[in-house]
């Protein structure tokens, strides 16, 4: 299946199970491919058929971006260079969770969650340690009884009651000397903190030499404003009135900068953003699907923070709320 195949079959599928779903981000360079939100759940997500291709730079951009717009970055992905990426198994990559188009079918659609995650050694599941403890205790096992029974250390059994998680073939070994389930699913949605590595979000990248006289201005103007590297916008701006998020675009006004703007409007869309294109020269046109265009030659005329602010609320299409 091409890699364009794959992302029209997963956009689809995440109609189908409720989602607004944002146009492909079909332009260059790009972290994410399509972001879609149901009620309050926004993720944003790459489409891979083989994940080796995600990298380091990548994953970073994606957990700054959440991090900014209240999102879950997700990479869905057939396989890597080695083996067929399993059904109902989480990965990780890069701090970001990793699925297959089966598992991500089961948990939007389906609404069943994987209960398994892939980490160094195997495959894991959360468990609840103290199920384990009172079962034990109310058969009047000792901890070196079931750790007879499951063929580990007493140690080892201590842990799994204290909350560390257990293989596969451990959690299968529980259910069935105890005849009931201990697992519990995976939370892809929170981006599954508690089974990855805990890791502060990446530094902002270097604001690029071509955009810093925009951004400036956006800072006077009382936004903290956020460069990224691999977006179809050049920075998220948070706005200090709280009056929601701004995708931030910069360029001259050419036919890739429209095509630009015309995806930041769909993002905006599913996001719950504003957007804002500034452009190098005077245009003729105030917005692009609700992209607001702003010159820097207007920009530049602009001495009150709050007229820059009036200007963008009022070529720029209102965040949509749910």
């Amino acid at each position: 299946m091409s890699r364009a195949a794959l992302v029209d079959n997963l956009s689809a599928m995440l109609h189908d199970a409720g989602f607004a779903v944002s146009d492909r981000c079909a332009i260059r360079p790009k972290s994410f491919d399509l972001a879609a939100r149901r009620d309050d759940d926004l993720i944003l997500v790459k489409i891979l058929g083989n994940i080796d291709a995600f990298d380091g730079a990548t994953g970073a951009e994606m957990r700054r971006l959440g991090t900014y717009l209240d999102a879950t970055p997700m990479v869905i992905g057939l396989r890597t260079r080695d083996e067929d990426l399993k059904p109902g198994v989480v990965y990780f990559r890069h701090g970001v969770p990793v699925l297959n188009p089966d598992t991500a079918m089961d948990m939007f659609v389906e609404e069943v969650p994987p209960l398994i995650y892939a980490a160094p050694g195997g495959l894991y599941v959360n468990i609840d340690g103290s199920i384990i403890a009172d079962e034990r205790e109310e058969r009047g096992w000792s901890l070196g009884r079931l750790a007879t029974e499951l063929g580990v250390s007493r140690r080892t059994v201590s842990k799994y009651e204290d909350g560390m998680n257990a293989s596969v073939e451990v959690a299968i070994q529980l259910e069935e000397l105890f005849g009931r389930p201990f697992s519990s699913p995976v939370n892809v949605m929170e981006g599954a903190e508690e089974v990855r590595d805990a890791e502060p979000t990446p530094a902002d990248p270097q604001v690029d030499p071509d955009d810093e006289h925009v951004l400036s201005v956006l800072t006077r103007a009382g936004f903290t404003v956020h460069p990224t590297a691999r977006a179809p916008f050049k920075a998220v701006s948070e706005d200090s009135n709280r009056e929601g998020n701004v995708l931030t675009g910069h360029s001259a006004f050419t036919r890739s900068a429209e095509k630009r703007a015309r995806i930041m409007s769909s993002l905006g869309e599913v996001t719950r953003t504003r957007s804002v294109y500034f452009t190098e020269e005077q245009s003729k046109r105030e917005s692009v699907e609700g992209t607001a265009i702003v010159s820097c030659e207007e920009l530049a005329g602009i001495d009150d923070p709050d007229v820059i602010r009036d200007l963008i609320r009022e070529r720029a299409s209102d965040p949509v709320e749910g």
